[in-house]
């Protein structure tokens, strides 16, 4: 989901238990935004007296940034109320999944073995975008097969309707007018029509999912024909969508994203998060694991995704250019990870402790109000653990002598029942 504000295709921030996370709490989950194969029957309910009038609201406010009545009018025409869109915004089951339960769909071998796939059947495409944005065709892949299992599941849904929506329904009314005024001045350009201009329920269109201020920014027309089709079934203006994005950020050839690696016996677990160069991680005698290797240079950050009983990653500038897509480690990992296995890399070495089980709402209410006791946390009581919750935890940790790892998990919320 391209987003800088809150990831880059997506409306909302993955936020996992067990993830390290952005400051903001805001997207779904990794499995990137779902995008639906067939429309609800729910989707376009009859509209109300307080909604259309909205609208006529609404379309003032359009027709004074720049949208012209003709535009606007086509685009809403027959637009209904999308009952299916704000079922799923409100809820969201990236809160109580745990990483590895995510990383076997990402990661799975269907999609590895898809993906190869993919590389085969539009190596020149791929090629050429890789020699002019410098991102490499794995990564480019791995956005497309997590985004849309590589087209086959763009979604279905009308994009003016659902921000319509959305905005109306109000949680997040400035970020999805925003979005709707960028999709009405996609329509304006004449990029696509109203008809063809569908994707998920939270407005993210194409094979790799950008919404429309994304779109606006960042997309490029690679085929030539004058148009930025990123809802043709030829993908390559979306893929090379991607890689513009994703260059445009800094992304560097030829460095990883990150790498597994072991760690000596006796090493101080309180360095997770902390950043070094590599020289100075293998003075520490961290070391890559079997079958991966270290860059000769680089800053890199230590990352326990699921603790310290799970496995360790050093993350690269790479890994942090790829959140700019999605802001959610649980997403960068798997995007990184994805690509590794494309070029024939194996799996995560180290076991995730899958005997973990996820916090209930319950607990993770009360995880929140014992960190916003403490001072670590001034966000709603809402059980849903992102990135405020992800900080405030880690900072629990350091001040209570713990790796500051992020990890939520049932024996850190007996150990905070305890004080510490």
């Amino acid at each position: 989901m391209v987003h800088v504000r809150a990831g880059i295709f997506g409306t909302l921030l993955i936020s996992l238990a067990g993830c390290g996370g952005a400051s903001v709490e805001r997207s779904p989950l990794p499995q990137a935004r779902p995008v639906e194969a067939t429309r609800a029957a729910t989707t376009t309910a009859s509209r109300t007296a307080s909604y259309d009038q909205w609208i006529a609201g609404f379309r003032s406010r359009a027709l004074n940034q720049g949208i012209s009545a003709r535009t606007f009018d086509r685009a809403f025409a027959g637009v209904g109320f999308n009952a299916d869109s704000i079922r799923r915004d409100r809820h969201q089951p990236e809160f109580t999944r745990p990483i590895w339960a995510y990383l076997d769909s990402a990661v799975s071998d269907t999609r590895i073995e898809n993906g190869r796939r993919a590389l085969r059947d539009h190596a020149r495409t791929l090629q050429a975008i890789e020699s002019r944005f410098g991102v490499e065709k794995e990564i480019v892949v791995a956005v497309w097969g997590l985004e849309s299992s590589y087209g086959s599941m763009r979604g279905n849904t009308p994009i003016i309707e659902t921000l319509a929506t959305l905005a109306y329904e109000g949680r997040r009314r400035a970020f999805f007018e925003e979005q709707l005024i960028a999709a009405l001045r996609i329509l304006q350009s004449g990029d696509t029509t109203p008809e063809r201009m569908v994707g998920s329920w939270a407005g993210a269109m194409g094979h790799t999912q950008f919404i429309p201020t994304s779109y606006l920014d960042y997309a490029v027309d690679f085929t030539g024909d004058g148009r930025r089709d990123i809802w043709s079934d030829d993908p390559s203006d979306a893929l090379a969508s991607a890689a513009a994005y994703l260059s445009r950020f800094g992304w560097q050839q030829g460095q990883p994203a990150l790498v597994e690696v072991r760690l000596p016996s006796g090493f101080n677990t309180r360095l997770a998060g902390t950043s070094r160069s590599v020289q100075d991680w293998r003075a520490l005698g961290v070391q890559a694991q079997s079958g991966a290797s270290l860059p000769a240079s680089g800053e890199a950050t230590l990352m326990f995704p699921a603790g310290t009983n799970g496995p360790a990653l050093l993350t690269f500038r790479n890994f942090q250019v790829i959140k700019r897509y999605n802001n959610a480690d649980s997403y960068a990992i798997a995007i990184a990870h994805l690509a590794d296995r494309l070029r024939g890399a194996g799996p995560f070495v180290a076991s995730w402790p899958r005997d973990d089980r996820p916090l209930n709402e319950g607990e993770r209410m009360e995880l929140q109000r014992i960190l916003a006791r403490a001072g670590h946390y001034d966000g709603e009581i809402d059980g849903r653990i992102g990135g405020g919750s992800l900080a405030g935890v880690r900072a629990w940790q350091a001040a209570n002598g713990m790796a500051p790892d992020g990890y939520v998990s049932l024996a850190l919320l007996q150990r905070m029942r305890r004080g510490g």
